[in-house]
């Protein structure tokens, strides 16, 4: 379970405070799948990290009940300086998973060749977005947080891969995913939210949550 219980957060922008949320209260139980909709700079990205506890809360409290990933996409946990292999088993180790199959099921699911044994630092961003979301899959999380979805890869084959995946994981885990477009979320959500001025309404069907969303940034 993942809780915010009267949630505020907000930034000073240099010019004005940008408010992100305004005493916000919501529950994510397991097994309840959750798209959240967002326009751009509303605070998608920052709603992931609290969630994640990369960030905190300005007011309010995070109750997290249950082990929750890292976002997908953030490199925070690994070393530029060294390979993909080495960051793999170094973060299996952090976890008390065998070195061996973390290391495995990265290469596997990356497909980098060779330059998985080479250091992050020479990698592309396409690549380090595979190697990333082939870190937190090779993990095992309760809750899966996705920004924006699928990673910024424009491999078919470790889209084709990495999809099948997490649908497999709805079976048995729980995926929270931010985004600005309805269509990401269709695949995995169960139910939705939107993020919008500070406020997060939630819906039990992702198509009301569309109506709601699509009247405030459209109408």
């Amino acid at each position: 379970m993942l809780e915010f219980v009267n949630v505020s957060k907000s930034f000073w922008t240099g010019t004005q405070r940008k408010v992100i949320l305004d005493r916000v209260s919501f529950k994510v139980e397991l097994g309840q799948s959750l798209g959240v909709l967002a326009p751009n700079g509303t605070g998608k990205t920052t709603l992931i990290n609290m969630m994640a506890g990369l960030e905190k809360p300005d007011e309010g409290e995070v109750l997290r009940g249950c082990n929750i990933s890292f976002p997908l996409g953030f490199m925070g946990g690994v070393v530029n300086k060294v390979s993909a292999m080495e960051n793999a088993r170094y973060i299996a180790k952090l976890y008390g998973l065998d070195p061996d199959y973390v290391e495995a099921y990265c290469r596997w699911l990356c497909n980098l060749g060779e330059y998985f044994d080479q250091p992050l630092g020479t990698y592309s961003q396409g690549m380090r977005a595979r190697f990333s979301f082939a870190l937190m899959l090779a993990l095992d999380f309760d809750i899966y947080l996705i920004d924006e979805g699928m990673p910024g890869t424009t491999d078919v084959e470790f889209n084709r891969k990495a999809g099948v995946i997490l649908r497999e994981r709805l079976e048995t885990t729980t995926i929270i995913i931010v985004s600005h477009q309805a269509a990401t979320l269709e695949k995995f959500a169960r139910s939705a939210a939107v993020l919008i001025d500070g406020q997060l309404r939630m819906f039990d069907t992702l198509e009301e949550a569309k109506q709601l969303y699509d009247y405030q940034t459209q109408g």
